[in-house]
């Protein structure tokens, strides 16, 4: 098994999930990648995220982590934009 490369599981909600059509994804990175490269690679392929990138908090494993949290094989990443209602 190569270390070079890490399996991680990106939950989508919110506008994540609208533009994507799915409530997950599983996504390869280099070892050493932070979380905020997950949200990097959803807005380069879906231009139209950008809006949401200064507001969207990150989570792994269940625990709110900083956007330079450095991601582990198998993690569990969700993005939580903004959302609206009560």
């Amino acid at each position: 098994m190569s270390d070079a490369v890490i399996t991680v599981t990106v939950k989508l909600f919110a506008i994540y999930q609208e533009v994507y059509g799915v409530n997950e994804l599983v996504w390869e990175f280099p070892h050493g990648t932070p979380v905020q490269a997950v949200c990097d690679r959803l807005i380069n392929e879906h231009p139209q995220l950008q809006n949401w990138r200064d507001f969207t908090r990150f989570g792994i494993n269940l625990q709110f982590v900083s956007p330079q949290t450095i991601l582990n094989n198998h993690d569990e990443v969700v993005l939580i934009p903004p959302v609206s209602g009560g």
